[in-house]
């Protein structure tokens, strides 16, 4: 006799993580930092594996007060979790029952689908535009009376594009203000474009918007974990009952405050990692490949039924990218040798010749 179990997560598939790559090989399949982490984050983290025997500060007194200082907002506002997927999750669980729905475009953040029907709520996913950007249009004709919540991942993933701030502004706007709104800004350190929009501006004008960050991409954290969001304080409230306690540890909360303590190196790495991308787009699109000009740590390629010839062709030469298989394909942002290893397998494309 087999166990009784959920029926509905039959359509639930597991989260796939990026490919992992032999010795030696470039893993430019999950949007990590290309750089080790800085030595005073280490030293942060070492400071702290004396206290491993106790469990963390789930009010996170110390942190919360640093990030609330930081982005001018009430600490009471700022709530954490394992990382932005696991606040992603919170908000769906506070804000979405059964039957409700949860509005995302599509493509975007590959968990949203997921968490969303963990939490038995209904996703509503609406195609980008040809640009592959955010159809907002089509988004605020989609809202139903069954509308708890909105993703807006600005800049999106995977395919990098933004919305400004002036179509955001004139979006929330218009959707009702029953409905949450949440700006899932993960790449947002990445964005150098003039139109960038700020979702705390946003925040900070209308009543129905939280705002979505993580440690893991800029800060290059995503080993330990860690990321937060800015929420009216009613939501905010809520996202503290249905956060898995403890799910924060000491570790990263310590290895957060040193990050933020380290802008002035962090951004460094960050124009890096953007002068980087640039070299890349421009590889890809000199070979002829319909990549997509980006503004987070990585470059969609919207290859369609030539994906698997190009993820071939990059694992020829040492890269290891995430694939959509008929839709398109993601190279993060590695470092000047990754991305050399990238041109390099190129190269036989733009003299001519095939894989």
């Amino acid at each position: 006799m087999s166990i009784n179990q959920r029926p509905s997560l039959a359509e639930v598939p597991a989260y796939r993580q990026g490919k992992a790559a032999a010795p030696g090989a470039s893993k430019l399949s999950s949007n990590e930092s290309p750089h080790p982490p800085l030595d005073s984050v280490v030293n942060a983290v070492a400071d702290r594996l004396q206290n491993i025997h106790r469990y963390p500060s789930i009010a996170a007194t110390e942190l919360i007060g640093a990030l609330a200082a930081e982005h001018h907002v009430p600490a009471e506002c700022i709530t954490l979790g394992a990382g932005s997927v696991e606040v992603a999750s919170q908000l769906i669980h506070a804000v979405a029952a059964e039957g409700d729905e949860v509005m995302f475009a599509w493509r975007s953040f590959e968990a949203y689908p997921s968490l969303v029907r963990i939490a038995g709520a209904t996703p509503v996913m609406v195609p980008l535009d040809a640009e592959h950007r955010h159809d907002l249009q089509a988004m605020l004709a989609a809202i139903t009376d069954k509308t708890r919540l909105i993703f807006i991942c600005n800049p999106n993933n995977p395919t990098g594009t933004v919305v400004d701030a002036q179509a955001l502004d004139t979006f929330i706007a218009a959707v009702p203000q029953d409905v949450l709104v949440v700006i899932d800004e993960a790449y947002v350190h990445f964005d150098k474009s003039e139109v960038r929009a700020e979702g705390l501006a946003m925040f900070a004008k209308y009543p129905n918007v939280a705002v979505l960050h993580t440690f893991s991409k800029a800060y290059g954290l995503a080993g330990l974990r860690i990321g937060y969001a800015i929420s009216p304080q009613p939501v905010a409230e809520n996202l503290r009952k249905v956060a898995i306690p403890f799910g924060v540890t000491d570790l990263a909360q310590h290895a957060a405050l040193a990050s933020l303590d380290a802008a002035d190196e962090l951004n460094e790495r960050i124009d890096e990692v953007v002068a980087q991308r640039e070299r890349m787009l421009q590889g890809l699109q000199d070979a002829g490949y319909p990549a997509v000009a980006s503004q987070a740590n990585f470059v969609w390629v919207a290859a369609g039924e030539d994906t698997t010839e190009l993820e071939a062709r990059l694992a020829a030469g040492d890269v290891v990218v995430r694939a959509f298989p008929g839709d398109g394909l993601r190279i993060s942002s590695g470092t000047a040798h990754d991305v050399d290893r990238v041109l390099a397998a190129l190269a036989p494309v733009l003299e001519g010749s095939t894989l």
